[in-house]
């Protein structure tokens, strides 16, 4: 590939991620109204995190054959994205929970296969440099997932509905597909040869690598999508604030975590994996602590919500990172890791939805705390693995 084609290319799959993140912006500050469009209860409306999950793990482990078959990956990801817009402005048309259910499950497969294509594909593009652009890419998302409650409150502000902040976002991702469609170039995949000798003599030592990566995906994902899309519901709840101001909130959460991602791009090209995370698993919990400890004040939640942010934003793309530089990251390899992350945002955020409605709001970040204290206990538990593995990893380089 050329300069000007791995520029450009990156630049699809950060606005793929982009799309992504609003996506998942706009879900938090929707719930009570797609709550009230299908006559459902808080529990039963958290449903949908279970079937957009279970659609996007069946679409990740799809889609990690098909982006290590196709010469062309980004054909499939501008497809897969159109296929998304379509869907996603069909969300505020479902006029019952089981079609509400059913279009959450469909538009799982395409955001799986964009999750899994670009994260792989971008690591093809720019190999051992790989680390600050899988950073980037993760910045995109936390742009987008900032952007998406500041347009939901505007919108509303402006006296539109959330069906509006639905389709604008909507068309806005039917231009991102017609531009990754119409991408050139193809990343050069690693080694099929030596995947093959991998696949046969290193694999089976790999595998406690990719199961640990995997669980450490699924409570991280767990704790950032729970936080994300339940403090605007977790806000009202407890009566802190009104429905804009609570959409603040929540763009506030995503503004910090881009803010975060930006600064780990450079973070990542100076300290090792294991530092960052470390600090952001420290100020992560102590951040969600003060919510435990202050339940009913705004201005507390205000600075646990920016800090929780802050320190959650490098810890997916860097644990990613971590596991790439222990093992040989193909897509199928890649594709099974990321079902953690598929899978984690399944159980946490279904969970914490029952959670609110047989015992109230208050168990919301208490939650989190738990699910992202086990995530740092796998972080332990990688840097062990990782110095068994790293040899395997040499080897086959």
């Amino acid at each position: 590939m050329t300069k000007s084609e791995k520029l450009r290319n990156t630049s699809g799959y950060y606005l793929l991620f982009v799309s992504l993140g609003y996506s998942l912006g706009i879900t938090g500050p929707a719930l009570p109204s797609l709550a009230e469009q299908t006559g459902s209860t808080l529990g039963a409306i958290g449903s949908i995190f279970l079937f957009g999950a279970l659609g996007g793990m069946l679409g990740t482990a799809i889609s990690g054959r098909l982006f290590d078959r196709l010469s062309r990956g980004y054909l499939l990801l501008g497809l897969a994205q159109l296929a998304s817009a379509v869907l996603f402005a069909l969300i505020p048309q479902a006029g019952s929970l089981p079609v509400l259910l059913l279009i959450f499950f469909i538009s799982g497969l395409p955001v799986g296969m964009i999750n899994t294509g670009a994260n792989t594909l971008l690591m093809w593009t720019h190999g051992k440099n790989a680390g600050p652009y899988i950073n980037g890419l993760h910045f995109s998302f936390g742009l987008g997932a900032f952007l998406a409650p500041t347009v939901f409150a505007q919108v509303l502000k402006l006296g539109g509905t959330y069906q509006h902040a639905y389709w604008a976002l909507a068309g806005l991702a039917v231009l991102v597909g017609l531009f990754v469609l119409f991408l050139t170039g193809s990343p050069e995949q690693p080694d099929k040869q030596e995947d093959s000798i991998q696949s046969q003599g290193n694999l089976r030592k790999a595998l406690p690598t990719i199961i640990i990566a995997m669980l450490f995906l699924f409570f991280y994902v767990g704790s950032e999508i729970t936080f994300g899309n339940w403090i605007y519901t977790y806000t009202l709840t407890l009566d802190l604030a009104n429905a804009t101001r609570a959409a603040y909130l929540t763009s506030g959460f995503w503004l910090a975590f881009t803010i975060g991602r930006g600064i780990s791009i450079a973070v990542a090209a100076r300290y090792e994996p294991e530092q960052i995370l470390t600090v952001a698993f420290l100020g992560g919990l102590g951040a969600l602590a003060l919510p435990i400890l202050a339940p009913g004040s705004i201005n507390i939640l205000w600075v646990a919500t920016i800090m929780v942010g802050f320190f959650m934003a490098p810890i997916w793309a860097t644990g990613y990172n971590l596991a790439g530089q222990s093992i040989k990251l193909t897509a199928t390899v890649s594709s099974i890791i990321i079902l953690g992350d598929s899978l984690g945002a399944v159980v946490l955020p279904w969970l914490t939805g029952q959670a609110i409605e047989r015992f109230g709001a208050r168990t919301m970040p208490w939650l989190v705390f738990f699910s992202l204290a086990i995530n740092a206990l796998i972080f332990v538990f990688m840097l062990l693995q990782r110095r068994k593995t790293l040899p395997v990893a040499l080897a086959g380089e």
